[in-house]
């Protein structure tokens, strides 16, 4: 891992709103509201933070969330483009954390934080396969 980045720097993502991500739920919900799902907000939030990951991990390496908060503030309608920006807080050994904040122009529509480790890519894989492995118990 190399780490090019200081507190305060930043990263940004532009993010247009499609029918696909407002919130609805199939299993007897349907559509709840023809805005942004904060699911789909969230997603969009780990993206920015995981800009910082793309530039920081080394050959053999990847990122794993870790970590997601969210405070949805304020609608983002669809074919509006969400400003997000991803600002670099911390990183504690192998572990970023950022500042996410989310914006349609001046509407703040989100804030939040992400955290994002950079691990082995083989070693995670491998805890992959050995956790598919386990059989859960019944109780």
């Amino acid at each position: 891992m190399t780490n090019p980045f200081r507190p305060g720097d930043q990263q940004t993502h532009r993010y247009t709103v499609v029918p696909a991500d407002f919130a609805a739920f199939e299993a007897g919900g349907g559509l709840v509201h023809p805005v942004l799902s904060t699911f789909a907000l969230a997603r969009e939030m780990e993206w920015a933070g995981r800009l910082f990951v793309l530039q920081m991990r080394e050959a053999g390496e990847e990122g794993i969330g870790t970590m997601l908060q969210v405070q949805h503030h304020a609608p983002a309608f669809a074919g509006e483009t969400v400003l997000l920006t991803a600002t670099f807080a911390s990183l504690a050994g192998r572990e970023l954390t950022c500042i996410v904040e989310a914006r349609v122009g001046e509407r703040l529509v989100a804030t939040g934080r992400t955290g994002q480790r950079i691990v082995n890519k083989q070693k995670l894989e491998a805890r992959f396969a050995e956790l598919r492995t386990v059989t859960p118990r019944l109780n």
